[in-house]
């Protein structure tokens, strides 16, 4: 089923094209009439002497080439005196044929890169870009506007979708990544900078602090688990005797640097760095137990969760104009636009790019824009639009029949007197 015909629109100015045509259809009329007058007076008041049959002769071949030009205007967009006369109304018949030809002719003639790029070129697009981005208070409005937008389509985005697209993001990227190579890395990292020892001295310290916090519950343990026939006060000994130990131990390992215990975790640490790069066995535990806590539902809730709070921060930071969001934002487009502006090299880069782009537009998508041509002429309705390409060239038209009607006069009385003197 075809789509319905569309009329053609009416356009500014079409009201003084109308009156410009209308005048000249009867000044080319005018001058037809004025032909078929003086052809009546001579043969009315004429004879075949002196200049009456050279007169004659000139206004009935003014009459035929007028005649002849205004058939052959008319053709073009109606029947003339509305006979269906063959090869007649050729704008109105040939509509779509002419949407075609037009499409094909700015294709081949306007969307090459032949004719575009030049002008892309002079157009200095990467230069005018960067002076429109960092004249005036332009980025920080430009900032504000994409705080906004960020804000609207807030509206629009669906929680649920985008929290379990992050969710299967971060498992996949997780899943993928490595664990052995990076967890060697870190733990070379961390001895480089000896951050292992603070860390563990803080963990020997954090374990001192619990074990004082819960002394009371240790020495009740203790009680419970000695024989009735001990007396309490040999429990009390005996286990401050090693609770004392065990603290003063832990104290000596947290403030001695040397400690023999902590230069056999450094050791350990390098010789299980050196293990995760070399031994497949070991990467393969980690990765195993990498893929057991990538399962444990409290990390799977981890990763859900990462979503609203981003949000949240986001748009927050977006709506604030003194954020650090929104200063970067304005910062960049301010840097970008001076750099686009002022650096000469980034500006070929970026020509290049454009011309590049136009290239691939103008080799896959030309028939797709030329279209727009094609379908629209094909969707006009065929009598508006004869009437509409009428009010545009009609006007100039109107000079053929003039001429005709001229030039005809002139050729008849041309003929008319060579055929007397010869």
């Amino acid at each position: 089923m075809t789509a319905p015909e569309t009329p053609v629109l009416s356009l500014a100015g079409d009201a003084e094209r109308r009156v410009a045509l209308r005048r000249m259809k009867l000044v080319a009329t005018g001058g037809l009439v004025l032909a078929a007058v003086v052809f009546v007076l001579c043969k009315v008041l004429g004879d075949d002497h002196g200049v009456w049959p050279f007169v004659q002769a000139a206004s009935e071949a003014a009459m035929v080439g007028g005649l002849a030009d205004w058939f052959a205007v008319t053709a073009l967009f109606r029947h003339p005196l509305g006979l269906p006369i063959p090869h007649t109304a050729i704008i109105p018949r040939k509509k779509d044929q002419i949407g075609e030809s037009l499409g094909e002719f700015v294709e081949q003639n306007f969307l090459t890169a032949e004719v575009v790029g030049p002008r892309l070129q002079a157009a200095q697009v990467p230069r005018r870009i960067g002076e429109w981005l960092a004249s005036g208070d332009r980025p920080e409005k430009l900032s504000h506007e994409f705080g906004v937008a960020l804000a609207g389509a807030n509206t629009v985005l669906a929680d649920e979708d985008i929290r379990l697209a992050i969710e299967n993001f971060a498992d996949a990227q997780l899943r993928r990544l490595p664990a052995a190579p990076v967890v060697a890395r870190v733990l070379d990292l961390a001895m480089e900078g000896n951050q292992h020892q603070i860390l563990m001295g803080e963990g020997l310290r954090a374990l001192m602090r619990f074990l004082d916090d819960n002394r009371d519950l240790f020495r009740k343990r203790v009680a419970e688990e000695s024989p009735e026939w001990v007396p309490d006060w040999v429990d009390g000994r005996v286990f401050n005797k090693l609770f004392s130990s065990v603290q003063n131990f832990l104290a000596d390992v947290a403030g001695d640097p040397e400690h023999a215990l902590r230069v056999q975790f450094d050791e350990r640490l390098r010789q299980y760095a050196v293990q995760l790069r070399t031994d497949p066995e070991a990467a393969g535990h980690l990765e195993q137990w990498k893929s057991e806590l990538l399962d444990h539902p409290a990390v799977r809730n981890a990763l859900a969760s990462l979503w609203l709070p981003l949000k949240k921060a986001v748009l927050d930071a977006a709506l604030d104009p003194n954020s650090e969001l929104r200063r970067v934002g304005t910062s960049v487009i301010r840097q970008t636009g001076i750099a686009l502006r002022d650096d000469e090299q980034l500006q070929a880069k970026c020509d290049r790019w454009l011309l590049g782009v136009m290239r691939h537009v103008l080799t896959h998508y030309s028939g797709e824009l030329t279209g727009v041509i094609t379908h629209t002429v094909a969707r006009w309705d065929a009598e508006s639009t004869a009437r509409r390409l009428e009010l545009q060239v009609g006007r100039d038209l109107q000079f053929i029949r003039i001429n005709g009607t001229v030039v005809g006069s002139l050729v008849g009385l041309f003929i008319y007197s060579a055929s007397r003197f010869l």
